[in-house]
């Protein structure tokens, strides 16, 4: 049997959102695990709408994620490597008109489809009239027998509806579903422009590139039955579909802006790992067991149709997020490292390793490191929260805090654990538990209570700047 081709077809009239993203991802599983093909085709017919900017965002999310096309827009990667490309091109819909256009008279020429000259206006009234007698409207084939000449000034091109009969959809996630003909119309196919309508434009592409399995929202099980007439009136094998359940909000209703982020790209500038968010959208919707965590070579050999569920999927932003925490635990330093320093512009890559070595069981993104780092590492002087100042900044603890600046200036190079024996020592000369030496220490040179091991995250700053934050915090307490 042929190895499977599949595709993911967006439009460039926005960002690559959620759902498109986890769309790629099942048919970019399903490739992967079969050794079948991945295309990527933009569907660019929208004039208006589509731009640039979305194309961009669209192929860096992709390729953010890690998802590769095997055919699709070429584009070169930062260590020179090309991806897309292929025995197909374009791979963008406004630049093929003239394949749809071949394909739309081959229709006609069979009898399958034909031109129409029918305007807004006239179809307005049919549509007023069926709707003061309290019927559904359907095109009522005004134009089928006209012989409509190729050329005419404002002629579409539709396609003909079986008047009888059924088409069954054996779907892989929904299972079978019937649509009877006599519930179809002729549709438009071709505008007057040459542009083609979603339908036809899709299977056209589809045929042309060879596509045999389609993975999409369950939005188009309502396109699927007039597109399976396409595909055989040009006599080519219809597809398997496989249609994905939406994706809600916490209140049930479809995954929108109102939910938060839905864009793949803000995600990345959020500080969330690509793993983690492919991790997340895979469970929305497909299982393996009770397992949580899955990397994506494990996904290539473990994801299959059969445990994609037929219901709507929830997102939960908590459950991301944690999961975002456990990969960051289970990332290493070096490349965590990198991907912070692609966020932000942070100081020594050594000195930053050893903060998120640190830091490592408590960030929960990305921007957890940075931001820790900008507030506990860079800075001469920290930024003091009131209430620990108040606390523990006070005119009680001004002559031990000093004490403890002339043990860290005598101790401070002899290493982490002679510092924490040293500090131990003393508070036992003072008669005191070690917290109530390390806090008003910790508030001093971090300006909070809470911090990640104190004389390991001290190492980081370095004597220089510990003691002149601690001079700082004895001359604010009067």
């Amino acid at each position: 049997m042929p190895a499977p081709r599949v595709r993911f077809a967006p439009s460039p009239t926005g960002y690559l959102h959620i759902g498109g993203a986890r769309t790629a991802l099942f048919n970019w599983l399903f490739a992967r695990r079969t050794g079948g093909t991945f295309i990527l085709r933009i569907e660019d017919t929208d004039r208006v709408r589509s731009t640039e900017s979305s194309l961009q965002a669209i192929l860096d999310g992709m390729r953010w994620m890690g998802l590769d096309w095997d055919e699709g827009p070429a584009v070169t990667t930062a260590d020179g490597t090309v991806i897309g490309g292929g025995p197909h091109a374009p791979y963008f819909q406004m630049q093929r008109l003239g394949t749809y256009e071949r394909h739309a008279d081959a229709l006609i020429e069979g009898g399958r489809a034909y031109r129409c000259v029918c305007t807004k206006a006239e179809l307005d009234v049919l549509r007023e009239q069926a709707k003061a007698e309290k019927r559904g409207f359907k095109y009522p084939g005004t134009c089928r027998d006209r012989g409509i000449a190729k050329g005419t000034p404002g002629a579409v091109v539709r396609f003909r509806m079986p008047a009888e009969g059924a088409t069954v959809l054996h779907d892989l996630v929904k299972g079978e579903i019937v649509t009877q003909h006599s519930e179809l119309q002729d549709e438009v196919i071709v505008r007057a422009d040459g542009v083609p309508l979603y339908n036809f434009g899709a299977v056209v592409d589809d045929v042309e590139m060879g596509i045999t399995l389609v993975a999409r929202g369950d939005d188009h099980v309502v396109n699927t039955p007039r597109q399976m007439l396409m595909y055989q009136a040009l006599n080519y094998p219809v597809p398997v579909f496989a249609h994905l359940p939406m994706i809600l909000g916490a209140d049930k209703q479809r995954l929108s802006k109102r939910h938060g982020a839905v864009s793949v790209l803000q995600y990345r500038d959020d500080g969330y790992l690509p793993g983690a968010l492919l991790n997340y959208l895979v469970r929305l919707g497909w299982s393996h067991g009770d397992e949580e965590i899955f990397t994506l070579e494990d996904l290539k050999s473990k994801f299959d149709w059969e445990h994609v569920g037929a219901t709507a999927g929830v997102f939960n932003p908590e459950k991301l997020l944690w999961l975002n925490q456990e990969w960051i635990k289970r990332t290493p330093v070096a490349e965590l490292s990198a991907l912070v320093r692609s966020l932000r512009d942070l100081g020594p890559a050594e000195q930053l390793d050893g903060f998120i070595l640190l830091m490592k069981e408590r960030a929960k993104t990305l921007l957890d490191f940075a931001d820790a780092y900008t507030r506990l590492i860079a800075p001469l002087q920290v930024e003091y929260d009131a209430k620990s100042v108040a606390k523990n900044l006070t005119a009680e603890s001004k002559p031990m805090l000093a004490e403890a600046r002339a043990l860290l200036a005598t101790r401070f190079d002899d290493g982490t654990p002679a510092l924490d024996a040293a500090f131990r020592d003393f508070a036992a000369q003072k008669g005191l538990g070690l917290g109530k030496v390390l806090q008003p220490l910790r508030v001093a040179t971090t300006g909070s209570t809470v911090s990640p091991p104190l004389f390991e995250l001290l190492a980081l700053v370095g004597k220089e700047r510990t003691l002149a934050r601690l001079d700082a915090a004895l001359e604010k307490i009067a």
